[in-house]
């Protein structure tokens, strides 16, 4: 059964780069480099990794990405890394894959965001050149922290290098991420609203570590056309109805999702009333590395409830909601108004 998952078609629409490198090319990178902050592999792997003890909070979680930010600030390193990381989704059955991406905080050695944009898509342009079956896109995050007027300069460096406008591997959409507490979605709709005319998808982290308010004010205020994690609307049958009736997809992370008491442990996950309320969700490992997982670890949890049949339809409704240009259904959905109908019960 496992090789049958592995061998899946997969469409990945919410995986970080940052959390996603391979630990082994993260420790070759600060070697040469001449960093040691560990003396092994494991004892790096162990860091990178979100350990059991470590659970049950979203910023022991974002912790974890302490290390790799030390290699992650020249070109070079960048797209070496973006290599290694498609690589490795490849070999997992991956064939349209949205990595995100953060450019601010690549910019500490004196990166611009836009050539931090561009060492990532120079990594996927290197690995399309080696399968040509994968399609690739790049979701822009602009974080929370950093407030809402970076989030409008982050936009408008991310449509610079818009998909539509290059023949080539391109950004696909935007994004925000970050403790979502004392960060309301209301604060960033001029970023959206940039982003929004400029052709580019719209996703929002929200109901990860806050409550439905937020995935309603993503859908209302920002024109979300997708929601990452979304665990909080399991609360609200009203938000659950709104999801289905607009076909909003939830990018859901299982494992990730236990990890920072987004979902509590032995509780069923919220994917299971998404599927069963309507909703279309994507099966997606958000971070590789920290959390210790991959796409067909992530795709056997499912087995417990779901036959390899509808996993694999899963999959398929993905990719019509994939910010990619060349995803089926793409052009017919069109954008949605940054503003739509409120609440129905």
């Amino acid at each position: 059964m496992a090789t049958t998952i592995r061998q899946i078609r997969k469409v990945e629409l919410h995986q970080h780069l940052d959390g996603s490198i391979p630990p082994r090319t993260i420790w070759r990178l600060m070697k040469s480099h001449g960093l040691a902050p560990v003396p092994t592999l494991r004892e790096m792997r162990r860091r990178l990794q979100l350990q059991p003890d470590e659970e049950g909070s979203l910023l022991a979680y974002l912790d974890k990405f302490h290390y790799p930010l030390w290699i992650t600030q020249f070109y070079e390193n960048i797209q070496r890394v973006t290599l290694d990381i498609v690589e490795e989704a490849y070999a997992h059955g991956v064939r349209l894959l949205e990595l995100r991406y953060s450019p601010a905080i690549h910019t500490y050695a004196g990166l611009t965001p836009r050539q931090a944009i561009r060492s990532v898509l120079a990594g996927m342009n290197h690995a399309v050149r080696r399968h040509p079956d994968l399609e690739v896109g790049l979701v822009i995050i602009s974080m929370r922290q950093h407030g809402p007027h970076i989030a409008k300069i982050i936009a408008r460096q991310a449509l610079a290098e818009a998909q539509h406008l290059h023949n080539r591997s391109g950004v696909v959409g935007f994004d925000l991420a970050g403790a979502e507490r004392g960060n309301p979605p209301r604060l960033f709709r001029d970023a959206y609203e940039i982003a929004r005319r400029g052709g580019l998808g719209l996703t929002v982290h929200a109901g990860e570590d806050e409550g439905p308010e937020r995935i309603w004010e993503a859908i209302d205020l920002l024109g979300a056309d997708r929601i990452g994690h979304g665990c909080s609307a399991v609360g609200d049958r009203a938000l659950l109805k709104r999801l289905a009736r607009d076909r909003i997809l939830v990018e859901c992370c299982l494992t990730s999702n236990y990890q920072t008491g987004a979902t509590t442990r032995g509780t069923p996950h919220p994917i299971y009333t998404f599927l069963d309320r309507g909703i279309p969700v994507a099966v997606c490992t958000d971070n590789t590395t920290v959390s210790g997982t991959d796409q067909t670890r992530e795709n056997r949890l499912l087995l417990d409830r779901l036959t390899v049949k509808e996993i694999e339809a899963i999959h398929r409704e993905g990719a019509n909601h994939s910010f990619i240009r060349k995803a089926p259904l793409l052009a017919e959905r069109g954008r949605r108004p940054a503003s739509r109908a409120g609440r129905t019960e």
